[in-house]
């Protein structure tokens, strides 16, 4: 067995064992922070159910019913015959606005943050003179004494206060419920008086007191619609369909302004049936908080491979070039810290911020190589060497995670400078007569 310690090609085989043996591990903490995001997302989940789900407001929309007639046969007898069936018209307004305000709240579950808002909204418009002539439908069939103004509201348990309508010179109670699921499955509605023989315009209006998780959406289905929204949450994200005209993020809050035409989305102003959704062309503000440690874990995970090869091959050459001899349990030792340093990345950064959770992670994991390295090879300038490269390793991948748009970029140009000083470093070995062992004198 002796001769094995000084065979170069048994020890560069066993340090390749070894560096793919740790890339089990490795894959078990990924999948731990999977298991930590999956926690975190029903934690939100919890609170949220109780408080009130991420809310999307549809509307509003005249919803009108009407009777058609269709042919349908018999399968028994084959006997043709027309029955009665109903169906709705769906108008849409010509101008609609929106202005609200965004309460945002911390809520806690166990170590986890979620952000939760009520807010006031109030909302305005007009719909055009209703014609008739486009839907084809005979005026007697259509039901104007049960039309409605549907609002859609995702989760209804949100609505703090009683929602009161203003159509016109009239007031209205609106009522829980949707009349038809064309277009929404949940919302509230209100009776509202419509003259088919009318040519004129209505004018509504109303106030809505609703709480909700995390964003905040609209559809907008005005022909024109403007949404102005503000709040004193410091760092909104702005997504969906359409992004804000104009907008002012400032360590008081932010304000923004939508302004939408129907050309914009890809539906009419009127129709009938379930021709048409409008869940394509939602927009709103996302207040969830700026959680990424374990995004950032995962991004630092999958340079373990180069922390385990590079420490490996800083070992190896010290071995060649100072004839000192490493065990390879000592290679698995530090493998093994090295990849506990993932896990203390991961744990510290639930409870700290990222940043300095990978700084107190890598300085204790170097601290215990270092003293590690001491008592093993007992020489303090190789010591500070490994200790100095491996500094330099951790360095380099906290730029890298801290870069987004540049880390592939940086990345490959480190992975080359670093290719580049071990082909320097070893341009004068003579690997076919290569010998670890200590010439005797």
């Amino acid at each position: 067995m002796k001769p094995l310690k000084y065979n170069i090609y048994f020890k560069v085989a066993i340090i390749i064992f070894i560096g793919l043996l740790l890339l089990i591990p490795a894959q078990m903490i990924r999948s731990l922070v999977y298991e930590r995001e999956a926690r975190q997302r029903d934690a939100i989940s919890e609170v949220s159910s109780k408080w009130g789900q991420q809310q999307t407001l549809s509307g509003p929309f005249i919803t009108i019913p009407f009777i058609k007639y269709m042919k349908e046969t018999d399968k028994k007898n084959g006997i043709e015959k027309v029955i009665q069936v109903r169906d709705f018209i769906h108008i849409l307004p010509s101008e609609l606005k929106i202005n609200g305000n965004m309460r945002p709240e911390r809520r806690n579950r166990g170590i986890y943050d979620i952000v939760v808002y009520n807010s006031k909204i109030n909302l305005s418009g007009k719909f055009p003179r209703i014609d008739l002539k486009e839907f084809d439908v005979p005026v007697s069939n259509i039901q104007f004494d049960k039309a409605h103004l549907t609002m859609g509201i995702t989760d209804l348990r949100g609505i703090e206060e009683q929602v009161k309508l203003n159509w016109n010179a009239e007031k209205y109670l609106f009522n829980p419920g949707v009349i038809s699921t064309d277009i929404i499955g949940s919302g509230i509605n209100s009776p509202v008086g419509i003259n088919g023989k009318d040519s004129s315009s209505y004018s509504f209006s109303f106030d809505l007191d609703i709480k909700g998780s995390q964003f905040l959406y609209f559809t907008p289905v005005g022909k024109i619609t403007d949404v102005n929204i503000s709040s004193s949450w410091k760092n909104p994200s702005f997504t969906g369909a359409f992004l804000p005209d104009s907008r002012n993020v400032s360590d008081t809050g932010f304000t923004a302004y939508w302004n939408i035409l129907h050309l914009n989305r890809n539906y009419p102003q009127s129709w009938t049936g379930n021709k048409y959704m409008t869940g394509e062309s939602v927009f709103g503000i996302d207040l969830l908080l700026p959680v990424d440690n374990y995004q950032k874990t995962t991004r630092a995970i999958k340079y373990a491979i180069l922390f385990i090869c590079f420490t490996f091959l800083v070992f190896f050459f010290i071995e060649v070039l100072n004839k000192v001899f490493i065990h390879p349990v000592q290679y698995i030792l530090v493998g093994i810290a090295l990849i506990v340093f993932f896990t203390l990345l991961l744990s510290v950064s639930e409870h700290l911020p990222f940043n300095l959770a990978y700084i107190l992670s890598a300085i204790a994991t170097l601290m215990l190589i270092a003293l590690y390295i001491k008592a093993i090879l007992k020489n303090t300038k190789l010591t500070i060497l490994i200790s100095s490269i491996l500094f330099l390793l951790y360095t380099f991948i906290f730029i890298i995670i801290q870069l987004q748009d540049y880390a592939l970029l940086i990345g490959s140009i480190g992975i080359f400078l670093i290719l580049a000083l071990v082909m320097y470093y070893s341009r004068k070995i003579d690997w076919y007569n290569l010998n670890m062992r200590e010439e005797e004198e």
